[in-house]
């Protein structure tokens, strides 16, 4: 009997030993798993978070970033941080996937969800090491959402308002609010009265592209202004130009895409005459081409051309005899704009043009802001729309100031679709925290300590807005767990005393879709980096041109597979002077 098991057990020992080897992955393939592997990839999040992290709240720091193209970056916008550090980690490059959808979803919060989702991470990594399942901690974190967001809906207060003026004044204090921890805080009064009047002129369906921000370098930042309706700057224009009218009360505009200027013939192009005769009637007959077209332009009865394409000097001095505006190469963008504002159609012939394509408003005129002269029509009946002017000093501050306002009109765009509000100033996460902390006691097993270290990942806002001002984030934090256990929802953090106050009635106030969507964005991507077990990462490719460059020729010019140094299609032969 011991026999035959002996037998038995070496048989089944010599069989494994002489199987083949399955090869599944290429050679060079670097594969990583396991608990190691889990801690890692929480590790690599965790550094991008400490980046972000000191530019959460008013007080937050910026951070200059310089591309490999010597273009230089300031800001303070979690999206636009994660985006220009170009992050080569495969589970890091997560954080910056849930940034972009955070700043296209609702605009704000991205340096919020960011530092929250590594704040998860970080308190479920001391689970991981001592030996809990990672799903367990999803299943956990997922239960401990869902109460947060229903907890979130049933505090969130309607700011709809009773009447227009009291509605603008509560998503003035949204769009304030927004603009809080921005470069152009100290101004934030004067922009969000313009973001509102922004959003609230436009159509129900609150197209954000129907809104522009146009910026002109000079001047200060309080000299930027609201255009009720489309601005662009004045593009490039011929002798002639200045006998055009500038200022034209109820216009016919023709938005076309051709080219009305005399075209000179290709390289290619050959024209046989037998006398000087034909060679005129060739001539003549493209100037006939192009009076034909203007002809028919003034025929419709337009009074501002506008096109895609280039207009001509002759153009431009025909429409100056007759009082008509002419502008050529206009961005597509803003073309867009002017068709969808002002009701027309862009053409692409000037042939049988009736007056349903053109468009119509009240007034067209070309003033002067700084140095630049832009082309504004106001009034527009059809689509409502609106330009901001935006002023400054440097390239750096107006394209940061671009992105402020950007979160802002985002905010308020969000505020008028979804009129709830909560408090900031990580009033509403102390609330959510001290509500999970007690609702877990009701739950048993391991899933109670895992909604607490839930509920502990959410004072990470109100820790890091303190860190970040300089004042003392311990005292104020046990300020704030007493203030919330004794009833005081709305206590968050003042940025001007160091101490907490009552930030509702400070009207910092942020909308509850952000809220919401940064908990539900920050959770979901903790979740996804917990449940990866393995990284494989192929070997890269020893292809010449394989990573998408083209393979380099060779020293000296010639074509590849001839001796570098013997000049353009020239094969050195052996024999005298050819060793």
């Amino acid at each position: 009997f011991f026999f035959c098991r002996w037998y038995r057990v070496r048989r089944i020992t010599m069989s494994q030993f002489l199987s083949p080897p399955i090869v599944l992955l290429q050679n060079g393939t670097d594969t990583s798993q396991g608990k190691g592997q889990l801690i890692s990839n929480v590790n690599a999040c965790q550094v991008v978070g400490d980046i972000v992290r000191s530019t959460l709240g008013p007080r937050g720091m910026d951070k200059l970033i310089e591309d490999g193209r010597g273009k230089v970056t300031i800001s303070n916008d979690g999206a636009t941080i994660v985006k220009l550090l170009d992050i080569v980690h495969p589970a890091a490059k997560m954080l910056v996937d849930i940034a972009k959808s955070q700043d296209m979803e609702v605009g704000d919060g991205t340096t919020s969800v960011t530092v929250l989702a590594c704040e998860l991470m970080r308190n479920s990594k001391e689970f991981v090491e001592d030996g809990l399942h990672p799903r367990i901690i999803i299943k956990a974190y997922r239960k401990a959402l869902d109460l947060a967001v229903s907890k979130i809906q049933e505090l969130a207060v309607d700011i709809h308002g009773t009447s227009d003026e009291e509605r603008h004044v509560l998503l003035r204090r949204c769009a304030a609010t927004a603009l809080n921890s921005k470069l152009i805080s100290h101004n934030r009064e004067f922009f969000a009265e313009m973001v509102v009047d922004a959003v609230c002129s436009l159509d129900a369906d609150l197209d954000l592209t129907m809104i522009g921000i146009k910026k002109v370098q000079g001047g200060s930042v309080q000299d930027s202004f609201l255009v009720k309706g489309v601005a662009f700057k004045k593009t490039f224009s011929y002798a002639g130009f200045e006998q055009q009218p500038k200022k034209i009360l109820n216009p016919k505009v023709i938005l076309l895409n051709i080219e009305l200027e005399l075209k000179s013939e290709k390289e290619n192009a050959e024209i046989r005459v037998n006398s000087p005769a034909e060679y005129q009637e060739v001539i003549d007959a493209e100037w006939n081409i192009i009076y034909s077209k203007l002809e028919k332009i003034v025929e419709c009865g337009a009074q501002v051309v506008l096109s895609r394409l280039a207009i001509g000097d002759l153009a431009t001095q025909y429409f100056a005899d007759r009082e008509i505006f002419c502008a050529g190469r206009v961005a597509t963008e803003d073309l867009d704009r002017v068709a969808r504002a002002l009701g027309g159609s862009v053409q692409t012939t000037v042939s049988n043009v009736t007056p349903d394509v053109l468009g119509y408003c009240e007034l067209f005129e070309e003033m002067q802001i700084g140095n630049e002269r832009y082309n504004l029509f106001t009034g527009c009946p059809h689509a409502k729309t609106a330009t901001v002017i935006l002023r400054g000093g440097s390239e750096q501050f107006m394209e940061e100031s671009e992105r402020s306002l950007h979160d802002s009109i985002m905010i308020a765009r969000r505020a008028i679709k979804h009129s709830t509000a909560v408090a900031g100033g990580g009033a509403i996460e102390m609330e959510i925290s001290k509500f999970l902390r007690d609702r877990s006691k009701e739950i048993p097993g391991k899933e109670q300590l895992l909604i607490s270290a839930y509920a502990k990942a959410l004072e990470v806002i109100p820790r890091a807005i303190c860190d970040n001002a300089g004042f003392d984030s311990t005292n104020a934090l046990n300020r704030l767990r007493a203030k919330h256990a004794s009833g005081g929802m709305w206590y968050g953090v003042d940025i001007q005393t160091g101490d907490i106050c009552d930030t509702w009635e400070s009207f910092v106030w942020e909308p509850a879709v952000v809220k919401i969507n940064a908990l539900s964005s920050a959770t979901e991507a903790c979740c996804l980096i917990l449940s990866v077990d393995e990284t494989i990462k192929a070997p890269a490719s020893e292809q010449p041109g394989a990573d998408g460059s083209m393979p380099r020729a060779p020293r000296g010019g010639g074509m590849p597979g001839m001796v570098a140094g013997a000049g353009r299609g020239v094969r050195r032969l052996p024999g005298r002077g050819g060793r």
